[in-house]
């Protein structure tokens, strides 16, 4: 389970090296600075519902949001344990809207249904192969294709499909992850750790850059900010 007050879900934004982080009921987006410690807070925190109205009335709205992944041009998927969402959303303003949703998990990914993926996803990032997307649930992790709605493979324990951590603490569940802007690679959080790692669609020969590191000692914008107190 995620640590109350740190990071939740994040979401890569459609402009160059931008995210969405989400944190308890809050949102704020960053400029991330990928690969370097030149990231800046460029608006938040704000309520979950403030910065997406039309989540307001909504359980993401009010709860926040538990994971996200981005799609194509300015939308997104979002959750909050068994509900899903897709959000189109403009950046830098307040002009977004629901696409579809909010429903659950399995009736947006019939074929999550009896995976215990249905109950709740952790963490998720975009792959670089087509409209495929990496999910992750406790140890399991799943790839998916949201363009035809399909499971690509077989649903595996992340130690088997991301070699690079075993013997971490990611190897026992991820907290929140999104793709960087640089293809294949992507950033992954756990509690107040995280890593950045390079990986391959279909193959389990990524790595780490740098190891297992505290969010705080690289992330200078979340140093005022995590743990977030509500």
């Amino acid at each position: 389970m995620t640590k109350s007050g740190y990071i939740n879900a994040v979401f890569r934004s459609s402009r160059k090296n931008e995210a969405y982080f989400f944190i308890n009921d809050k949102l704020l987006v960053l400029d991330y600075a990928p690969g370097t410690s030149n990231d800046k807070i460029l608006h938040g925190p704000v309520f979950v519902r403030h910065g997406f109205p039309s989540l307001d009335n909504t359980k993401f709205g009010s709860n926040g949001i538990d994971c996200a992944f981005d799609t194509d041009d300015n939308e997104a998927f979002v959750f909050y344990q068994g509900l899903c969402a897709k959000i189109e959303y403009v950046p830098q303003t307040d002009k977004d809207k629901i696409i579809s949703g909010p429903m659950k998990i399995a009736e947006m990914f019939p074929f999550l249904e009896g995976t215990g993926f249905e109950h709740g996803i952790d963490a998720a990032f975009r792959s670089t192969l087509n409209k495929e997307v990496y999910l992750f649930r406790g140890d399991k992790y799943a790839r998916i294709d949201y363009g035809t709605n399909s499971l690509v493979q077989i649903i595996r324990d992340i130690n088997s499909g991301f070699t690079c951590f075993r013997d971490t603490i990611f190897e026992k569940g991820i907290d929140a992850a999104f793709a960087s802007h640089i293809p294949n690679e992507a950033y992954l959080f756990k509690g107040d750790n995280f890593v950045r790692i390079t990986f391959t669609p279909g193959r389990s020969d990524g790595y780490i850059m740098g190891g297992v590191r505290s969010t705080l000692d690289v992330w200078k914008s979340f140093r005022d900010t995590i743990p977030l107190k509500n």
